[in-house]
């Protein structure tokens, strides 16, 4: 196996550009991924050459711009959840500490969770309510796509072979909003999920809610937006928001089974989850 190490983001963009690589960043999970392949002959998705970009310091650190905030791709789960970041980052702070365990927060990087694009990945929920981008590089320049258009389905994602990811943009939030995270699994620590949930709510004087955003991850092939619930739970208390909600609000998720929950189990858990989170977000 050729293992590329390059120090620079152009010259990692060359290789990128020029060989069929499979790009390390927090190297959670390229190997096991690369042992499954091997062990199934799955040649066609097996590579034989790694790009390691651990060494590029433009993909790296957390920065305040005007009007959002920057978050190089290289940046852990450990980095997010020890942040000095704005309040509206409560929901990934959460989340940065269910990834795994604490050795796996302290490799796994938040462009490879992104890239990796599993259906179950815990930063997604968070960073879909958070309006986030992505920042693709290759030779060509530079560009950005939404979170939604960035992933596209099961383990697929819109960067494209001579690409690298290198940042996460996050907008500012309206001043006051709540934001909170809820994970599902078979038990409480060490688990992958079963639904996910993230919500970010908020209110006039008059404690009704003026924006809302709700995310669900683990129920479908690729984490969503419940922009149709979101709409209809705008003016509403929290208290009336939780009580009309319904399992008919969910049919958009089009909850899939598999081995760790049913469609059935799936849609009622997070109608539950999704209550409580909910109250949580009370102002």
């Amino acid at each position: 196996m050729l293992y590329h190490r390059p120090n620079t983001l152009s010259k990692a963009l060359a290789i990128r550009a020029s060989r069929d690589v499979s790009v390390l960043a927090g190297g959670t999970d390229v190997y096991p991924a690369k042992a499954i392949d091997d062990a199934w002959g799955n040649r066609a998705t097996v590579r034989n050459e790694v790009l390691d970009i651990t060494l590029l310091k433009e993909c790296l650190g957390i920065e305040r711009q005007s009007g959002r905030t920057r978050i190089g791709s290289l940046v852990t789960w450990t980095d997010i959840a020890d942040a000095d970041l704005p309040p509206w980052f409560n929901t990934l702070k959460l989340s940065a500490r269910e990834v795994g365990g604490l050795q796996v927060q302290n490799r796994g990087t938040i462009g490879g969770n992104l890239c990796n694009a599993s259906p179950a990945a815990d930063g997604i929920p968070p960073l879909l309510i958070l309006d986030a981008s992505v920042e693709l590089a290759s030779q060509e320049g530079v560009r950005e796509l939404t979170l939604k258009k960035f992933l596209t389905g099961y383990r697929s994602t819109a960067c494209r072979r001579e690409e690298l990811v290198t940042a996460i943009y996050v907008p500012d939030c309206p001043r006051g909003a709540r934001t909170h995270f809820m994970k599902l699994g078979a038990r409480e620590y060490l688990v992958i999920s079963v639904v996910m949930v993230a919500g970010l709510a908020a209110f006039d004087s008059d404690e009704r809610i003026v924006d809302i955003r709700l995310s669900l991850g683990a129920c479908s092939v690729v984490a969503q937006r419940l922009s149709g619930l979101e709409d209809m739970l705008i003016g509403e208390t929290v208290d009336t928001a939780a009580s009309i909600i319904n399992s008919a609000d969910l049919e958009e998720i089009r909850p899939i089974n598999d081995f760790r929950g049913t469609s059935a189990f799936r849609n009622d858990a997070a109608l539950t989850m999704l209550r409580r989170l909910l109250n949580a977000l009370r102002p």
